[in-house]
């Protein structure tokens, strides 16, 4: 079986507003550009994969079944648009509630599990994210790590790592990924 390349996103700040806990399907509003973003993202060739933490779990201010649900509604309204969601992974997650974990960004447990299940090759793979937390890791899962400025991107700016490409958002993030992937 040949692996293919992914493109691993972040959710809120990076596909839809960050408007704090988002786990209401109320509550989701799209970035501008996302849906083109991700339609030639996806013709090109790539995988789609959510990864994102969703410490409100943990917190107690919402269940496992309310992002499933929310991530159930994201894939519905992403197939409207003729784009398929390989796959949404999610950290219910935070150290100061359940301790550490593998999964939690910056770990890559989300990314490597990803992987595992969908037949992805990390080393041809991107990740878009607007936090630090997700540059790292992308970086420690072996994937080519791009930083947006939506959602807390441009707090973030200052601290990442040398190196690390950085876009106004997901759509420039997707023109750069495809104007500079080469296939093998």
């Amino acid at each position: 079986m040949s692996l293919s390349p992914a493109i691993f996103l972040d959710r809120d700040g990076v596909i839809n507003e960050d408007r704090g806990y988002v786990w209401r399907w109320a509550d989701w509003r799209w970035l501008p550009g996302s849906f083109e973003a991700l339609k030639a993202l996806k013709a090109a060739g790539f995988k789609l994969v959510i990864v994102t933490n969703q410490a409100g779990v943990a917190r107690g201010l919402y269940k496992e079944a309310d992002v499933q649900k929310l991530h159930e509604r994201l894939a519905l309204e992403l197939k409207k648009q003729n784009i398929a969601l390989d796959g949404a992974y999610y950290c219910p997650h935070h150290p100061d509630f359940t301790g550490p974990c593998a999964c939690r960004k910056p770990e890559p447990g989300l990314i490597f599990q990803a992987a595992q299940d969908l037949g992805l090759d990390l080393a041809a793979s991107f990740l878009v994210g607007d936090k630090t937390t997700d540059i790292a890791a992308g970086i420690k899962a072996g994937v080519t790590s791009l930083l947006v400025r939506s959602g807390y991107g441009l707090i973030s700016e200052s601290a990442i790592p040398q190196g690390i490409q950085v876009f106004d958002d997901l759509a420039a993030a997707s023109r750069f990924i495809l104007n500079n992937h080469s296939r093998q």
